[in-house]
């Protein structure tokens, strides 16, 4: 049974980590998302991925949402927080249980430092030690997805991963396990985000079959990078150069994506060029490289 979604009641989303304001990279992939919603006549919702709370920084959820407004880049439904969705993830944990597929580990961070996890814990942990984590039992058939850019990815997930976390040590949700559970529960159909995600797709579809969730379409962008090869991050912009200039952001961001925008005027502002871009948007046009390297002042330049 295929239990891929088609593109009927287009349903994309951007899910923001708020450990940061959003950076030239970030909102390549927003816009991306963004776009492909929109051309699509379809709906975009914007999630705030906070389950690990150690991560977060105390407020900059605001400042992503401001950005995103700056932006032109405004949301269909309300804003959802993971934070707030603790007992979907608890429910869909207790279901993986049930299904005797998850067993407890004790195995410190330290020790399975290297992949693949070797199944240190998979038959029961050693009557001293104390359970610390969950994991998900894994087994070596390919699971993977078609990607709308990247083409065929699949991976072996015992052999290339191992059993994977699905609730840490310190008692929080993993990451996959989160997103899986919010993307079915929001009717996600399509998810636009950058290739740095795509080696943990398959861990995604997995959980999903495991759930008897839909897998939704994936398209993975390339993502930005310094002349030194260095994924830009949160830490090498500030977001006043967004709030400052969010038309050119907007164009360096159609320009990085392969629209080819025409070129910027006095009369244009944010919402002219979004409607340009959401009638001219050109999935065929985007970059298939992995990475591409941009200036020192991407949201600046032009």
């Amino acid at each position: 049974m295929d239990n891929t979604k088609n593109n009927s009641d287009y349903r994309g989303r951007f899910a923001p980590t708020p450990s940061g304001p959003l950076h030239f990279g970030s909102i390549i992939a927003a816009l991306g998302s963004f776009l492909q919603a929109k051309s699509n006549k379809g709906k975009w919702l914007v999630r705030i991925d906070d389950v690990d709370l150690i991560r977060s920084v105390p407020g900059t959820d605001k400042i992503i949402l401001e950005q995103l407004e700056r932006l032109g880049l405004y949301w269909d439904e309300n804003v959802v927080y993971q934070s707030h969705r603790f007992d979907l993830y608890q429910s869909a944990l207790d279901k993986l249980q049930s299904s005797n597929v998850t067993f407890p580990c004790s195995c410190s961070r330290k020790t399975t430092a290297h992949k693949p996890y070797p199944g240190t814990c998979r038959n029961g942990i050693k009557p001293d030690q104390t359970a610390c984590s969950i994991r998900i039992k894994t087994d070596n058939n390919k699971t993977g997805i078609f990607d709308l850019l990247q083409g065929n990815f699949t991976q072996r997930l015992e052999s290339k991963i191992g059993d994977f976390i699905i609730k840490r040590a310190d008692n929080i949700f993993a990451y996959h396990l989160a997103t899986v559970v919010d993307d079915a529960e929001q009717n996600i159909s399509q998810i636009v985000r950058g290739i740095d995600l795509l080696e943990s797709t398959p861990r995604q579809v997995y959980l999903q079959k495991k759930l008897n969730f839909i897998t939704p379409l994936y398209l993975h962008l390339p993502i930005a990078i310094d002349k030194s090869g260095k994924k830009i991050s949160k830490s090498d912009e500030v977001d006043s150069v967004t709030l400052s200039a969010p038309e050119k952001v907007l164009y360096n961001a159609l320009d990085f994506l392969g629209q080819k925008p025409p070129k910027l005027s006095l009369t244009n502002d944010v919402e002219s060029i979004l409607d340009w871009a959401i009638k001219n948007w050109k999935p065929d046009n985007l970059p298939k490289e992995k990475e591409i390297i941009v200036s020192d002042n991407a949201c600046l330049n032009r």
